[in-house]
């Protein structure tokens, strides 16, 4: 069976990092087709500047109509489609400065760092890598 890949996903809000950490979900409005078994790399602005700050694995993706009457109301609010649940989420010990990785060459920033596709070579080299670091 192949290993599902998975993608960068942007947490655009302070409030909202502590939030998918506490919960282990993650609201989207993203057309992309979510999967089980996705790995997704969590990134934010840090004061290192955009740095990844944690990954989760999929487990579920639910549509809006299968989220309870609040998750709608909020989902609503902020124009998000789906509501992707995970297995576990992982936040490092430190942030990993966009700059100190391979995606440095690709020159984005930002939103526009927001559902890029990684390969799972790609993935595992961002987690090792944000792992094995000491400050």
């Amino acid at each position: 069976m192949v290993k599902a890949e998975g993608c960068i996903l942007r947490i655009a809000r302070k409030d909202w990092v502590e939030k998918v950490f506490n919960s282990a979900m993650y609201y989207t409005s993203s057309p992309r087709k979510w999967q089980t078994g996705q790995m997704v790399l969590f990134l934010t602005k840090t004061e290192v500047g955009d740095a990844f700050i944690g990954y989760g694995v999929i487990e579920n993706v639910y549509g809006k109509e299968e989220l309870s009457e609040e998750e709608r109301k909020e989902c609503e609010t902020w124009g998000w489609r789906k509501a992707l649940e995970f297995k576990y989420v992982v936040k490092f010990d430190e942030p990993l400065a966009i700059r100190e990785t391979f995606l440095k060459s690709l020159k984005l920033r930002g939103k526009f760092l927001h559902g890029l596709p990684l390969k799972m070579e790609q993935l595992n080299s961002i987690i090792n890598q944000a792992e094995s670091q000491r400050r």
